[in-house]
């Protein structure tokens, strides 16, 4: 498996193996450069690229499911919008995960309460979303973890387990973290690019094309365009007789465990 550690291990390896033939024959100063760049290129996609497993694991879908049934998610809210999400799911019976922001349940603690009793579930999505968020160190990571976590076991009276890291990013600080929280990692198969663009055609073509037994999709509840094309989107599905069930069953893994005190 390629993963941080394995590669980290090879580069070094390799490294020191040319350091060492230095010594016997002229080994130019370019190759150590193309090494190098070569190791920082591999690191930069399997970190941006949450499905690799290159630094935690991270479930995306459930390649197992043979029937027709998906998963849907949502990010970045709770929001006003989260609302007209929730009106949709009712009206198509579909359950969903909500990956909640920890400064955003604070703004919005009357609509988490309402996720929840409406039966869906919410997953922890650290607390500021920074753009800076890849950079913390796994101390400051761990407590915008845990301070997300309080925020959500009010409503849920429950240790949350599902995290999202923010823009599927993920780092050896992450990992370090997650090795002191115990979440599990949540990621997605369809990934609809409703967070960069506001074309409707664009996102719902996207996702469409890539619905299939056991998969995960990725959307926002933080834009009016995002509502619009999730009606589409439950439209398809229920005329190609999709199940829209949550992650918890889809992949087996229970969201929430009662603390053990």
């Amino acid at each position: 498996m390629i993963t941080h550690k394995n590669i980290s291990l090879f580069f070094i390896f390799l490294l020191l193996l040319l350091f060492l033939l230095n010594f016997y024959i002229a080994i130019h100063f370019g190759w150590f450069v193309t090494i190098i760049l070569i190791w920082l290129g591999i690191n930069a996609f399997g970190s941006s690229r949450i499905s690799s497993n290159y630094h935690v694991k991270a479930f995306c879908n459930n390649p197992l499911e043979t029937e027709k049934k998906i998963a849907l998610t949502f990010d970045d809210g709770p929001s006003v919008f989260t609302l007209d999400v929730l009106k949709l799911l009712k009206k198509y019976n579909a359950k969903a995960t909500f990956f909640c922001i920890g400064k955003n349940i604070e703004s919005h603690p009357e609509i988490v309460k309402q996720i929840i009793a409406e039966g869906h579930l919410v997953g922890n999505h650290s607390y500021s979303h920074s753009p800076f968020f890849d950079f913390y160190n796994a101390k400051k990571i761990t407590e915008e973890l845990q301070k997300t976590d309080i925020l959500l076991e009010k409503f849920t009276s429950k240790k949350i387990n599902f995290f999202r890291p923010p823009y599927g990013v993920t780092t050896p600080s992450i990992r370090r973290a997650l090795q002191l929280t115990g979440h599990k990692v949540i990621g997605w198969s369809i990934r609809s690019l409703d967070g960069g663009t506001k074309n409707q055609n664009l996102i719902f073509n996207r996702i469409i094309k890539r619905v299939s037994p056991g998969g995960i999709v990725l959307l926002h509840d933080t834009g009016s365009h995002s509502v619009l094309v999730l009606e589409q989107f439950l439209q398809f599905l229920q005329q190609n007789n999709y199940e829209v069930i949550s992650v918890e069953e889809l992949l087996n893994l229970k969201a929430y465990e009662i603390e053990r005190g």
